[in-house]
């Protein structure tokens, strides 16, 4: 193997290495920056590629995907309670030769620096809000936060997509205070609606009680007025059955008897052997003269209807003995 071979060799693995380092290839959604000599030249978009061997070299490769950076921030609100929040900032390399080229060479660390930026956004912006507030405007704060950024860095080659707040957790003692906040106000809530169905109940059930006296009143009316014809009806009927001269008062005290003793006679049906009366003892005076009354009225009406008819006879017994025409008179007879 003489000098010739072994340069043979190496002249051979040059021209192979040099026309593997004339091709490359680049993927979709992805840029390689090309240098020559160490300075900018161009960028290989995705495809088949050329580039001088050793003259050229690829100085680095850029992702056009859309990216996204959580970001966990710690901030203070104005009610001076302290929330850790996380932010999901949606971000990618305009693709365009100077977006990429100002992405590439401008940023060194681009995730880090966007979330500086997202850092100063939040803690310029939640400071000078409530902590519910913050919960209920996290949209307003994403909002901010992204047009923040979009205006910070699209010099640098980056669009923002989106912002996103994506968690907000205060802390413990906070939550926990919270949640009894929220539980004492259901419970307030549900305590006026248990009151308000109690009050539906109590009203319905007054309008049910005032709609039942009222027919109960009815009825009573309408059973008295059914009484009183029907008290009418029976002392018509024994003022028709009785001799003349017996006044309606003196039938409604013999019907009321009757009725009183009537009722006497019922409670003692079925085996009830029990008959209430008025215990206090001025009760039972007035009840005792009641009695004496209605035995002398009834003694009273007695003997009167005794004499009326006493005199009534002897009134038709001298007629009859009274002569007749031109008959002498015999005094002994008006004896």
């Amino acid at each position: 193997m003489g000098p010739d071979f072994i340069i043979k060799i190496i002249v051979g693995v040059v021209v192979i290495l040099f026309i593997l380092g004339l091709f490359f290839i680049v993927k979709q959604k992805t840029a390689i920056v090309i240098e020559r000599f160490g300075k900018f030249n161009r960028i290989a978009k995705a495809g088949f590629n050329l580039k001088i061997p050793i003259i050229e070299q690829k100085a680095g490769t850029i992702n056009l995907r859309v990216m996204e950076l959580p970001v966990d921030v710690e901030t203070k609100t104005k009610d001076d309670v302290f929330v850790r929040m996380v932010v999901s900032v949606q971000y990618y390399v305009v693709e365009s030769n100077e977006g990429i080229r100002q992405s590439f060479y401008k940023f060194d660390n681009p995730s880090r620096q966007i979330q500086s930026y997202v850092f100063d956004s939040i803690r310029s912006e939640v400071p000078n809000m409530l902590l519910d507030d913050v919960f209920s405007e996290k949209d307003k704060i994403a909002k901010a936060v992204q047009t923040e950024l979009s205006a910070t860095i699209e010099e640098y080659g980056y669009a923002i997509v989106k912002a996103l707040i994506t968690d907000i957790d205060p802390d413990a003692k906070v939550k926990h205070a919270m949640n009894e906040i929220n539980a004492a106000k259901r419970m307030k809530e549900a305590a006026k609606e248990y009151a308000e169905a109690d009050k539906i109940k109590v009203v319905a059930a007054a309008e049910a009680e005032a709609t039942s006296k009222k027919l109960q009143g009815e009825g009573i009316a309408d059973q008295r007025v059914a009484i009183a014809n029907g008290l009418k009806h029976s002392v018509e009927e024994v003022r028709g059955a009785m001799e003349d001269g017996v006044t309606g008062r003196e039938v409604m005290n013999m019907l009321f008897m009757t009725q009183h003793y009537d009722t006497i006679s019922r409670l003692a049906e079925d085996g009830v052997n029990t008959i209430f009366m008025p215990y206090s003892p001025s009760t039972v005076g007035d009840l005792q003269t009641q009695i004496q009354s209605s035995l002398l009225a009834v003694d009273t009406v007695t003997k009167t209807t005794n004499v009326s008819d006493f005199a009534k006879a002897n009134s038709k017994s001298k007629e009859a003995r009274r002569p007749q025409g031109g008959d002498s008179v015999n005094p002994e007879d008006f004896e």
